[in-house]
């Protein structure tokens, strides 16, 4: 069994509780679609978590942004951007650490197989930056282009919205709460979103990620609570903006 985990945002709360339930399961593999750090408070503990458990990380637009550009980001996005920039070069803490972490974000790949398997953190089109969103699954047009994208593959994986639900091919969106939480692939291509750890956008404040039995090729989606009060205050002991410490609260 896989777990797929996404979107941390440097939330060690939502994080911790989403390892602590894929231990109690029997997950052979951890693989993670990006952006474990931007918008929380403690992006160095999240990004050692990852590379100490995680058997790959993907380039997310929240790495990608902090590597190399984030002109296109809006502003409160780009001013955590600086912020996470700064923490992980914070100088009270070693050298090597800090350059682990840029070394290791630098080989972040923007996707990866693992059998019939494509993971991306945004879409099969734009593996880093395209949202795919519940609207989408009416939108033929992108939602072929994204299916033809996949080649072979026939589920691919996905975060980067933050809402989780499955695209079916040919027969559109499904959310969770459609599919009781699980989801056999059937024949045709399929792609899963499995929401964020984090920072969920869909009116649910639970962390959400998935796992994949992958002989029984079975989803499941997975919800979690933790402490989000704890979390938003430690969000406005920093210099972020106030409206990421609130959004959590709603799950927006």
């Amino acid at each position: 069994m896989y777990a797929f985990i996404s979107d941390i945002h440097g939330n060690t709360g939502a994080l911790a509780a989403v390892f602590e339930d894929i231990e109690a399961r029997r997950v052979q593999k951890v693989f993670c679609l990006g952006d474990v750090i931007g918008y929380g408070p403690e992006p160095r503990e999240c990004l050692k978590t990852v590379m100490e458990s995680c058997e790959i990380c993907l380039l997310g637009n929240h790495e990608h942004g902090s590597m190399y550009y984030a002109s296109d980001f809006n502003p409160k996005a780009r001013a955590a951007i600086e912020w996470t920039k700064d923490e992980l070069n914070d100088k009270q803490y070693p050298r090597e650490e800090n350059f682990a972490f840029w070394n290791y974000i630098s080989e972040m790949p923007e996707s990866h197989r693992v059998g019939e398997i494509l993971l991306v953190h945004g879409s099969p089109q734009d593996p880093v930056r395209e949202y795919l969103l519940p609207a989408d699954g009416k939108d033929e047009a992108k939602m072929a282009g994204c299916f033809a994208k996949m080649a072979d593959a026939r589920v691919c994986f996905v975060g980067h919205s933050h809402v989780p639900g499955v695209y079916i091919e040919g027969e559109g969106f499904r959310s969770p709460g459609d599919v009781d939480n699980e989801y056999a692939l059937g024949e045709g291509k399929t792609i899963i979103n499995i929401g964020s750890v984090g920072q969920p956008r869909d009116g649910d404040v639970r962390a959400s990620y998935v796992t994949f039995d992958e002989k029984a090729r079975i989803v499941r989606f997975h919800r979690l609570a933790y402490d989000v009060e704890a979390t938003m205050a430690k969000l406005r002991a920093t210099e972020l903006p106030e409206y990421l410490a609130d959004r959590l609260g709603v799950g927006r």
